[in-house]
């Protein structure tokens, strides 16, 4: 069975880790939905890409989902302080044993969320500032500490997919996605 994987979509979400780690996990074999918590399915991101949400996040089933995907981009500045549903969609699949992946400004949520403490992660230039308790690993692309994987930022995102691939289909599948891209 295809492993499933909810993206979520802002306005103003860095447009390459959206995209990007989408296109990735579909070609690595994953099936991807992206979600949004926006008014409208229809979202301009931070470079002007525009692009259309396959739902509303609130309208599916959580539950159906083996990971989720937390990409960064200018919106996590201007909404991570005040964001309650982001942070409780990572809650709700950490608690429920499911992987959390985030890149670049991404694992803010996760950190302001309580969901880093005592792990080994990577991040944006800055985004240290909601991991207390956390071990910063800033010299790798993407960590992976148990359930959760995070990745540094756009110059990443072969890295991140990378790595959940690796996750959920082992070294070899991983492997031949970047074989197949030639990176």
């Amino acid at each position: 069975m295809r492993k499933k994987g909810l993206l979520v979509l802002s306005h103003d979400n860095e447009d390459l880790e959206a995209i990007g780690t989408r296109a990735l996990l579909v070609r690595a074999g994953f099936d991807v939905t992206s979600g949004t918590y926006e008014d409208t399915l229809n979202l301009t991101l931070a470079h002007g890409t525009r692009v259309e949400a396959d739902a509303h996040i609130e309208n599916l089933d959580l539950n159906a989902f083996d990971f989720l995907i937390i990409p960064g981009g200018k919106y996590v500045k201007n909404t991570v302080d005040e964001d309650t549903k982001i942070k409780a969609l990572a809650k709700h699949f950490h608690e429920g044993g499911r992987v959390l992946t985030a890149i670049c400004a991404g694992p803010r949520f996760l950190g302001q969320a309580g969901l880093l403490e005592g792990k080994t992660y990577t991040a944006f230039t800055g985004a240290e500032v909601d991991m207390p308790g956390a071990t910063l690993k800033r010299d790798k692309k993407a960590v992976r500490d148990g359930n959760i994987i995070t990745a540094r930022g756009a110059g990443a995102v072969y890295d991140f997919a990378y790595e959940i691939t690796k996750h959920f289909k082992g070294e070899k599948a991983a492997d031949t996605l970047l074989d197949e891209i030639l990176y």
